[in-house]
């Protein structure tokens, strides 16, 4: 397996990462600005500065046709910049909400976004072509705490998200004039917006880190933080699901998950290191670490290493300072993306977290 390429950009959190369709620009939301990064050669160059907000940035997405690039923040804001000779040009979007911008992410047809916040609604924002605007339309109930994160389907209507009151749902995001009629799918057939299509409630009442729906839409994966995670598959409108799988795992919980393919999850989290996990309507289980993979006995060598540790503070009663951890990622992982997908599989994802560092894997 060949080895992953990291890129130390600084000693600062990163809250949230994205790519450029061409892979050729990195933005990544640093403080109350977006760094925006070009490639040269092996490594990633500032080159530009999106200043705007006057709160931590929470998230960033760059829309892979129009290359427009969306941000929302703890002031309560969204802007969508677009690229012109003069710089990147931002617009405000109208939000009309109270509390932080938490998450945001693009709809697959670019003619949406979702922003999740801290005023229990999730804004679905849209251009409006007669005022030259972006402007909004709130989905609430039935949730009652902040949103953490968002997931569009393929079919760039219904939208899954991830709450601190334990629930993933699945709503309707569909607005008239902008999006085609979907499909009838496992989810739904009418969907008039705000149409609850999926409520399903963690085991634990732990808060929903991540949510995700799988490269066909017929399932859905959410994280939580008593270090699940639980796949849906429904069976039809108003029907209960086919099966609802939940893996209880030993590790520290997940922040972010990305589909591999239609039985294949990636993971990552608190523990510093992605995981890989694999099943179906039967079962899931982890099959390893993104790290190990490839590379036999690295499990081992760790508890050899911990082993030597605690031999040499029985020896000399004290332990070297060893603030180096085995992993590529220094610290938490707070965003996993898919990076190169070719058949609907993904062949390469990337990640970012507290160290500052941004990673690409090949998956």
């Amino acid at each position: 397996m060949a080895s992953p390429e990291v890129h130390h950009l600084f000693h600062h959190p990163i809250a949230d990462h994205s790519f450029s369709a061409d892979r050729q620009t990195l933005a990544v939301a640093r403080d109350n600005q977006v760094e925006l990064y070009g490639r040269s050669g092996s490594k990633f160059i500032l080159q530009d500065e999106l200043k705007g907000h006057d709160k931590t940035v929470t998230s960033v997405d760059i829309a892979p046709t129009t290359r427009q690039i969306v941000t929302c923040s703890q002031d309560r804001n969204a802007y969508v910049w677009e690229p012109s000779p003069s710089g990147w040009k931002p617009t405000l979007v109208l939000l009309r909400i109270n509390r932080a911008a938490t998450f945001v992410r693009w709809s697959p047809s670019e003619k949406k976004f979702a922003v999740g916040s801290g005023a229990r609604i999730i804004a679905v924002c849209y251009f409006e072509e007669e005022n030259d605007w972006w402007v909004s339309k709130h989905l609430k109930k039935p949730i009652r705490s902040t949103i953490t994160t968002v997931a569009w389907h393929p079919n760039s209507v219904l939208l899954a998200a991830g709450s601190t009151d334990a629930h993933a749902r699945v709503f309707s995001s569909f607005i008239k004039g902008v999006d085609e009629r979907p499909e009838s799918s496992v989810w739904g057939e009418r969907l008039p917006f705000n149409t609850v299509c999926g409520e399903y409630l963690n085991n634990s009442a732990g808060w929903v880190h991540s949510v995700a729906f799988s490269p066909s839409g017929n399932a859905l994966a959410f994280a939580a933080h008593d270090s699940s995670v639980t796949v849906v598959y429904p069976s039809g409108p108003e029907q209960p699901p086919n099966a609802v799988v939940s893996l209880s795992t030993q590790l520290l919980p997940f922040l972010s998950l990305i589909w591999k393919g239609e039985s294949e999850i990636i993971a990552a989290g608190y523990d510093c290191e992605a995981y890989h996990l694999r099943g179906n309507e039967q079962g899931w289980q982890i099959v390893g670490s993104m790290e190990s993979k490839g590379r036999p006995g690295m499990e081992e060598m760790r508890e050899e290493s911990a082993l030597n540790m605690f031999r040499q503070m029985d020896l000399k009663g004290k332990s070297k300072d060893d603030t180096q951890l085995k992993t590529v990622h220094q610290n938490t992982i707070a965003t996993i993306r898919a990076y190169d997908v070719a058949g609907g599989a993904v062949k390469k994802f990337s990640s970012s977290g507290v160290d500052g560092r941004v990673v690409i894997w090949s998956a």
